[in-house]
């Protein structure tokens, strides 16, 4: 009996020994797979329910701001915060909208007798009415102007500024001497905005984007954006932890969240009152020309003795430079050289890597170098030809020059998943040196979203831009900023001048300091005599690259 019982003992003791060792090594397997999940979980692609789109969710269900980040943000959307406009009625009329038919223009002073002279400044008040006649009593209408004289090829943006009473004044820099004619236009109304600024908080998604999931002859499409409207239907994360960045796509019904293939635009589907169509109509109240209450035209003498030149501020208060004989001439900073030659620009670019980044107003750069470049030779990577990537090579010079565009959102035609790439981890897997050149473009995509989407964005970019300073600090940097375009009613409502006037205010503030060049692109859209366009006409894009290699190869003693 002793004998069973000591057995009996020892076979418990035996077992529940195994078992703490079972329990220990359970526990530890469990432990060593959460911990592979959260160390690698950029690479593994998860599904949950859809977030709602709220601005919240949008922008903080990924990662919490910095303290800093979040204090320059808010910076940042103070000093870009536009005028009220007084409560519309209902049903919207545009008897009491702003009317450029009825609005006037008028240089001052008034009283004749007043000689101009190069270096001055010209001053112009702006008066807005109504389409009954009656004077605007509040602000926030989107205004531009430009003085210009098309014989001379001349041209220079004017400074605008709202006295939130229905009146602005615009100032110019008189830069040539001869004939300089005013140029006033309202691109928006102030109600205009109103109905832009309202798209964007209830309708942020409005600009959406499918994938297509592919295994075998099996195929799917869903939809994808930064964020998702919630259904019953889980969601694919691609969000990439070292870039910062979000996006999600509808889980295809039968296939995996790794069958994913490609990336396309999907479409525009924003929801607008019928009456508020009124507000975006070319040729009535959109990107219309104001009339002169008296004469649109000065006649500028030359200098005086002792008047000081004029420079660009290194606040955006002044031009950062004009149009003269077609050609741009920059205000302060690095001078434009004429790059004329395919051989002035290869003996520029020789021996440099010239890596772009950004959308397609980039790609027109390269574009542009490939056809200039008769010895630059584009590789066949059989990439769509207005998606890329591209890369061309000049053997004999040492030239590389190549294109990428920037992650989504993107709206370029199936690009391959690949392909997508963030500017962020492209520059964090840059040597960098004396012989680089980095060209970043990154602005029309984000036009549709909340702006502080893409405040956050350029933090991301910034910080890798800093990062890649800090190693190698004789890489050179060139940002574009955004341009004007045409307006039609569906282009103002996903790609609205306003939209892209907030974010090339962004876009100065967030890289001012930095050792980085901008070549001016709203300027130089806005003072050239070609028609706005999203794409700018050669001429301006041969002015914008002579602006980037006169940063690769600045004039010597200059």
């Amino acid at each position: 009996m002793k004998a069973r019982a000591c057995r009996e003992t020892v076979v418990s003791f035996c077992c529940s020994k195994f078992a703490a060792i079972f329990l220990f090594l359970a526990v530890f397997v469990f432990i060593f797979f959460l911990f592979n999940i959260l160390e690698f979980q950029h690479k593994v692609i998860t599904t949950f329910p859809a977030p709602r789109p709220h601005l919240q969710h949008l922008l903080h269900n990924f990662q919490p701001q910095s303290p800093k980040d979040a204090l320059e943000e808010r910076l940042l959307l103070d000093s870009i915060a536009w005028p009220e406009t007084p409560s519309l009625p209902d049903p919207l009329s545009l008897e009491q909208t702003s009317d450029p038919a009825h609005s006037i223009f008028t240089i001052l002073p008034e009283k004749d007798g007043r000689q101009w002279h190069v270096g001055d400044q010209l001053e112009v008040m702006i008066k807005l009415y109504d389409f009954q006649g009656h004077p605007k009593k509040s602000g926030g209408d989107v205004l531009l102007a430009r003085l210009h004289n098309r014989a001379l090829g001349a041209g220079v943006a004017g400074q605008v500024l709202d006295h939130l009473n229905g009146s602005y004044s615009a100032v110019f820099s008189l830069l040539w001497e001869g004939s300089a004619q005013v140029e006033v236009t309202l691109v928006h109304p102030s109600e205009a905005v109103t109905v832009l600024q309202r798209l964007t908080k209830e309708q942020p998604d409005r600009v959406y984007f499918k994938s297509v999931f592919r295994s075998g002859s099996a195929s799917e499409t869903t939809t994808c954006n930064v964020f998702l409207h919630p259904t019953q239907q889980p969601l694919c994360n691609y969000t990439d932890l070292h870039a910062g960045e979000q996006w999600f796509c509808y889980k295809p019904k039968k296939l995996s969240c790794d069958t994913r293939i490609n990336h396309s635009t999907g479409g525009v589907n924003p929801k607008l009152k019928a009456e508020e169509e009124k507000l975006f109509k070319s040729g009535v109240n959109m990107k219309v020309s104001i009339k002169a209450s008296g004469s649109a035209n000065v006649n500028v003498l030359p200098k005086m003795k002792g008047q000081p030149e004029v420079k660009s501020s290194s606040v955006k208060s002044g031009p950062s430079g004009y149009y003269y004989q077609d050609t741009w001439q920059a205000l302060g900073g690095t001078p434009v050289r004429q790059f004329s030659t395919s051989s002035a620009i290869s003996q520029c670019l020789k021996g440099k890597v010239v890596h772009m980044h950004g959308d397609s107003t980039i790609r027109q750069w390269f574009e542009y170098l490939n056809a200039a470049l008769p010895d630059l030779k584009e590789f066949n990577l059989h990439n769509l030809k207005q998606v890329g990537p591209f890369m061309a090579l000049d053997y004999a010079n040492n030239i590389l020059v190549t294109f990428r565009c920037h992650g989504p959102p993107i709206r370029f035609t199936n690009v391959p998943t690949n392909n997508l790439r963030y500017i962020v981890n492209e520059l964090d897997g840059l040597v960098g040196g004396i012989d680089t050149v980095i060209v970043l473009g990154i602005w029309a995509h984000f036009s549709s979203y909340p702006i502080e989407l893409y405040i956050r964005r350029l933090q991301r970019i910034r910080r890798a831009v800093v990062r890649l300073l800090d190693r190698a600090p004789d890489t050179l940097i060139v940002i574009r900023t955004a341009n004007l375009k045409a307006l039609s009613l569906d282009a103002a409502l996903t790609l609205s001048d306003w939209y892209s006037l907030q974010r090339d205010k962004v876009l100065r503030a967030m890289f001012k300091g930095l050792n980085v060049h901008l070549v001016d692109a709203w300027e130089m859209v806005l003072a050239h005599h070609l028609p706005h366009d999203l794409h700018p006409q050669p001429p301006i894009i041969k002015n914008m690259i002579n602006v980037l290699l006169s940063y690769i190869c600045p004039q010597k003693g200059g």
